[in-house]
């Protein structure tokens, strides 16, 4: 049954939060999530899937529910977060700065429109700031009014990617005080749906993970549209580690093998497209291969917007707020 026939306008929240190696932990801020603050149940919300990486001790919960409650529930899985985890004695590969890490806002439903999902990070970020003490935000995407700018950028701009080079003193946040460091700095935002898709290849040669990471990025001349790439150790092999945003405009210099790789979806009658985590693969297992490497495996964190929709209808309808057990908590 469609979102439209259940009288629902659905929204998500990949929720980032600085824990896997606790999984009591993490499943008691995804349980938060499914409570108002009021301790009452949120029986529209579903937490939909768990993905935990040992590693990077980085877990990416994905909490979906109408657009106009999904504030509640995120805002108590968030509480719950800060008080459970400190970034002070956090140990990961991984670049983070805060306990939650990122709170991204996507529309589900045609209808709910990515200034709504602005609005809704607004309200989260205002929200946390008087119910948590001493967290600090900053905005991106549609919660970055007017500027609108991205989550790179405004990543590069608080020094994410470098955090051993954090200098708490020189950063002001857009909501909050000075950084804590029991909280660290947490991001806050809404754009249109990216997946987390992660290629792992058989090396531990980090310049071969970086030059194949460098390839595929969008930005860079022959790139992916739409993809952000990073190179990891994980677990003795290397993990490419990838964002796949959606955009709007097909690349002009696109070939047209690469047109039939776009997968579509709508928001407000506006087509966005993205490229397929298949592709994705497809590509770094031939840059991979050029360099005499072979890939081992791909995960992809959480699901696409299409497929995302369709267990958020398929939880609600059920009433099913613990749907992640029913696929069951993936750990890496």
């Amino acid at each position: 049954m469609a979102s439209s026939r259940l009288g629902l306008r659905l929204a998500v929240c990949l929720l980032n939060i600085s824990e896997a190696r606790q999984q009591d932990i993490v499943e008691r801020i995804a349980k938060a999530a499914l409570c108002n603050k009021a301790g009452q149940k949120q029986t529209q919300t579903s937490v939909l899937n768990i993905f935990s990486d040992y590693d990077y001790n980085r877990s990416v919960l994905t909490l979906a529910a109408p657009v106009e409650t999904l504030g509640d529930s995120v805002v108590t899985a968030c509480t719950e977060a800060y008080n459970l985890i400190d970034m002070e004695h956090h140990d990961g590969i991984h670049p983070c700065l805060g306990s939650v890490d990122l709170v991204p806002i996507y529309p589900l439903s045609e209808s709910v429109s990515l200034e709504e999902c602005g609005k809704v990070a607004c309200d989260i970020a205002e929200t946390l700031s008087h119910d948590v003490p001493g967290c600090s935000i900053f905005y991106f995407g549609y919660a970055d009014q007017p500027l609108k700018r991205n989550l790179v950028q405004r990543r590069k701009e608080v020094n994410w990617y470098k955090r051993s080079n954090l200098n708490v003193n020189e950063i002001k946040p857009d909501v909050g005080a000075v950084i804590s460091p029991r909280y660290g700095l947490t991001g806050i935002g809404a754009s249109p749906y990216v997946m987390n898709c992660n290629v792992t290849i058989d090396t531990q040669d980090l310049t071969i993970g970086q030059q194949i990471a460098s390839a595929i990025r969008g930005a860079n001349a022959g790139g992916l549209c739409g993809v952000q790439a990073m190179a990891f150790p994980h677990e003795g092999t290397m993990e490419i580690a990838c964002n796949v945003e959606s955009f709007t405009d097909e690349p002009s210099s696109s070939l047209t093998a690469e047109r039939k790789e776009y997968i579509s979806y709508f928001i407000q009658g506006k087509e966005y497209l993205y490229f397929s985590p298949r592709y994705i693969e497809r590509q770094i297992k031939k840059l991979a291969t050029s360099h005499g490497v072979t890939t081992v495996g791909t995960a992809l964190v959480g699901f696409t917007p299409k497929r995302c929709k369709s267990l958020a209808e398929q939880a609600i309808q059920e009433g099913c707020g613990e749907f992640w057990k029913k696929r069951k908590t993936i750990t890496m």
